[in-house]
């Protein structure tokens, strides 16, 4: 996931975290709630523990994008087990699930499966078994805490008043795997939609986000630029490409610092040149490439159609010719991720009511990126980073770090969230009632 290298920063000059166990202490008046009832089945000893063991053995047996047919074997395996009905495969090898009566209103949950090309260096009893292949980013726990989601309403399903589809998403990593389950008609009736993500840089019982504008969308582009080679020592007999594509470098940072709205972050940055293989022959084309990022959907689009003119017209100056590529297979553009504003504040009411108000925090804007946001181009929803940062354990480093650790407190919070968000949509999006 690419937000998180962006994430750091962010939190660099915050104090150290400090450790959070959490705890649920009921009271005999609140035992009666559906809050209450959602806490302790999240919360069950024995639920906990089923979370934990799913938890690890896909810790132990990382598969990238693509290749989790391991995984999703065993979470239909636990789907089976829990009497709710699926579909696989969707998307290669990604399972949707649904429980409800199969009547409207319908609400989904999302989680990826993927691992990263990452070689663990994390010292503990369930350390990856695959060479080369680690779960850091944290995939392994949303799967869990969404299963353990699915045990919770299955329980209460009695109480649901609409019908949860849950998604288990491949390739996250790749930037594709939600269009591809979008393209398998997984959002078919779907009238909203809720995703999280674990984060160490807030402390385990602390969630954030923000409605509106959250996460950047992020692109990649490359240019190649046509020019005419020859000898150096007679330019005049050339037609120089690496003197367009300096330009063209150049004139790409003016977009963001001269075009741009200083208030409404952009970035771009330019990566990658290449040109010629001898320090006296002018070569007959230079190639650069880069990334582009913007926090609106105006800002993005925009700023895609300025680099390619850009180039185009600074090429044109210098006599050449420029092609100009985006939506690279390694790269894929994902567009911004946009929180609905109306399903935000529900999942804030909700996470509120799950870990308590002073611990449901605005998160800042990130131009880090995340591929659920093509599920929120196709309808309403909201996405929510949940903090798992314990210095006592280790979980401080950030993710697609070789050292990272995920506390696994957060599942019963993740999946009490989780159960909570599909059990009170109903409720709220007809009479805008609070969760209790």
């Amino acid at each position: 996931m690419d937000l998180v290298k962006h994430i750091l920063l962010i939190f660099v000059f915050m104090p150290i975290y400090f450790s959070f166990s959490f705890q649920i202490h009921l009271t005999s008046n609140q035992s009666s709630s559906l809050r209450s009832r959602i806490l302790e089945l999240a919360n069950d000893p024995g639920t906990v523990n089923w979370m934990k063991k799913i938890r690890r053995e896909i810790h132990e047996h990382p598969e990238l994008a693509y290749e989790e047919f391991k995984t999703s074997a065993l979470i239909r395996s636990e789907l089976y087990q829990l009497g709710v009905a699926f579909r696989w495969p969707v998307a290669r090898t990604g399972v949707v699930a649904r429980i409800g009566s199969g009547s409207p209103p319908f609400v989904a949950l999302r989680a990826d499966m993927d691992a990263l090309p990452i070689q663990e260096l994390v010292d503990w009893e369930h350390k990856s078994k695959i060479d080369g292949k680690m779960h850091a980013c944290g995939h392994d726990a949303h799967v869990a805490m969404l299963l353990g989601a699915a045990k919770i309403l299955q329980q209460l399903r009695d109480e649901l008043q609409v019908t949860v589809i849950l998604i288990f998403q491949p390739a996250e990593e790749r930037g594709v795997g939600a269009k591809d389950m979008i393209q398998e008609q997984v959002l078919e009736n779907v009238d909203a939609i809720f995703g999280m993500h674990v984060v160490t840089q807030y402390p385990t019982g602390m969630v954030a986000s923000r409605p509106g504008n959250f996460l950047a969308g992020c692109g990649s582009f490359k240019a190649k630029i046509n020019g005419k080679g020859g000898h150096a020592g007679i330019p005049q007999q050339s037609i120089d490409p690496v003197l367009a594509a300096s330009t063209s470098v150049i004139s790409l940072q003016n977009i963001v610092s001269r075009e741009a709205d200083p208030l409404d972050s952009q970035v771009i940055s330019v990566a990658m040149v290449q040109a010629g293989s001898a320090n006296n022959i002018i070569p007959d084309s230079a190639t650069f490439a880069g990334t582009f990022r913007a926090i609106s959907k105006k800002s993005f689009h925009d700023i895609r159609k300025r680099i390619e003119e850009v180039i185009i017209g600074q090429t044109a100056v210098h006599r050449c010719s420029a092609e100009v590529e985006f939506d690279g297979d390694d790269h894929p553009t994902i567009p911004p991720t946009t929180n609905d504003e109306r399903i935000y504040e529900l999942v804030s009411q909700v996470s509120s009511k799950i870990v308590g108000e002073e611990n449901t925090k605005l998160a800042p804007l990130f131009t880090g990126s995340e591929d659920f946001a093509f599920y929120l181009d196709k309808v309403p929803g909201a996405f929510l980073l949940v903090g798992m940062g314990n210095e006592n354990i280790g979980s401080i480093y950030p993710h697609h770090s070789p050292y990272f650790v995920v506390d696994e407190d957060v599942l019963p919070i993740g999946a009490a969230i989780h159960a909570a968000f599909a059990l009170s949509y109903h409720s709220y999006s007809t009479t805008n009632s609070d969760f209790e």
